[in-house]
């Protein structure tokens, strides 16, 4: 038996963009060029000078490890619900039909106003599912949120740039997004367990944009243009950000949404915070808008929201 393999290769094959002159408009043309460059590459970019401090990204870390670590009477008291909010447990997530369950587990939370409220009008979102048990586990993660939801909105301003789009394009319709953010907790994995099995097993991410804040642990593998997988080691003060499904869609595959999965053989605990970017449920997916209505694309149109429902029907056992 033995862990799934992947390369180490020389830093720099993953692409680290520095976001700030796109951030403070002093140079957002130069930025816009890098990520467009890296998205029709690797579809996987390190992210610096994104703007979320580190005090709050460790406070994330430290509620979300005292949630994981409570007992699972407690975790069971925000079962995952209808609407894809609370905790999901080892087990509910299968990335391919023929594939083994991932040992991951998740807590999972959407946009929220000051009183809690949030539109219900879509299976995908609603209500968050907070514990009792843990009661500053809100505060901090909708905290956490906010920040990362903004660096998504930077991030989709300097694609819209790099495609010679209105700086705008990708945020019509976002005043009410899908977009959902978790906890994703990675237990040490076992080499016994073999080379079949994963934390979560090679996927492509369903949405627009993923925004992902590795820990020092490790264990992220990304399959580059050649089909090999390869290590996607955490940079100190950066995200790693990752096109989904939808973008290239959107994109007709001009951006690329790359496989990817995680094998843990750290012997520790593993965590990662995760954004997924997702405009209005109504969005419609038509790459005819980014290049032209006399464009061909290789897929018609579909909405947002009527997308995800399929992608998650198909991952989640739950549903």
């Amino acid at each position: 038996m033995a862990y799934a393999q992947a390369k180490h290769v020389d830093a720099g094959r993953i692409p680290v963009v520095d976001i700030t002159p796109l951030r403070d408009g002093s140079d957002p043309a130069t930025v816009a060029r890098a990520l467009h460059a890296a998205s029709r590459d690797m579809g996987f970019i390190y992210i610096a000078g994104h703007g979320i401090g580190a005090d709050l990204i460790d406070a994330a870390r430290a509620a979300a490890f005292g949630f994981f670590h409570a007992s699972e009477a407690d975790k069971a008291t925000v079962t995952v619900s209808e609407n894809h909010r609370g905790w999901l447990g080892q087990g509910g997530a299968k990335m391919q039909d023929d594939a083994q369950a991932d040992l991951k587990e998740s807590f999972i939370w959407g946009l929220e106003d000051a009183s809690g409220t949030m539109v219900d009008d879509h299976p995908l979102r609603g209500r968050n599912r907070w514990p009792a048990f843990s009661p500053d586990l809100r505060a901090v993660s909708m905290h956490y949120f906010d920040a990362a939801h903004r660096v998504a909105h930077d991030l989709m301003r300097g694609f819209a740039r790099g495609l010679g789009l209105n700086e705008a394009f990708f945020l019509r319709t976002a005043a009410a997004p899908l977009s959902r953010a978790s906890y994703v907790y990675y237990p040490q994995q076992d080499v016994a367990l073999g080379a079949d099995q994963f934390g979560v097993g090679p996927h492509t991410d369903f949405g627009v944009l993923t925004v992902l804040c590795q820990d020092s642990v490790g264990g992220l593998h990304v399959q580059d243009l050649d089909g090999d997988w390869i290590h996607a080691p955490p940079i100190d003060g950066t995200l790693l950000v990752n096109v989904g499904d939808l973008l290239s869609r959107w994109t007709d595959g001009a951006y690329r949404s790359t496989p990817h999965r995680v094998v843990n053989r750290s012997g520790q605990d593993r965590l990662s915070l995760v954004l997924a970017f997702d405009p209005n449920p109504e969005t419609m997916i038509d790459a005819r808008d980014v290049f032209g209505q006399d464009h061909i694309p290789g897929e018609g149109p579909i909405s947002c929201g009527d997308y995800l429902i399929w992608r998650f029907k198909r991952a989640f056992s739950y549903r």
